[in-house]
């Protein structure tokens, strides 16, 4: 294994000391054994997450009135803060930024697998 190879695809082991590190793949969703498609939308909505959590923080907003400018109840904004990542779609999270006023941009990273590379055949 080539230790400066930072695709993404596989860990990599190295010892310190004695203490094995095995260095992640980039997306602690795939280290923690989700399945890739699982991790890839985990990821992507807890970084949604994040910068509404930050854009909250650095309005000085309570969650009541982060619900007041989202226009949803309280509740949701705690589980937001709270981390509840499964109580939050991709869109929802991409609409509560859009109207926050945060531009979302989509990325793709070519070095890691694609489903072109291992293609599913349709029925």
């Amino acid at each position: 294994m080539n230790p400066n190879d930072k695709t993404g695809t596989e860990s990599h082991e190295r010892s310190s000391g004695g203490t094995e590190i095995i260095e992640g793949t980039g997306n602690v969703f795939s280290d923690l054994g989700f399945e890739a498609e699982e991790a890839a939308n985990l990821k992507v909505r807890a970084r949604l997450m994040v910068r509404l959590r930050r854009f909250i923080k650095e309005h000085g907003m309570t969650q009541d009135e982060a619900a007041d400018f989202f226009g949803v109840n309280q509740p949701r904004i705690s589980d937001l803060v709270n981390k509840k990542i499964e109580k939050f779609s991709i869109d929802t999270l991409i609409n509560m930024l859009t109207q926050a006023g945060v531009g979302v941009n989509v990325d793709f990273d070519d070095t890691e697998p694609s489903s072109a590379e291992n293609p599913k055949t349709p029925a």
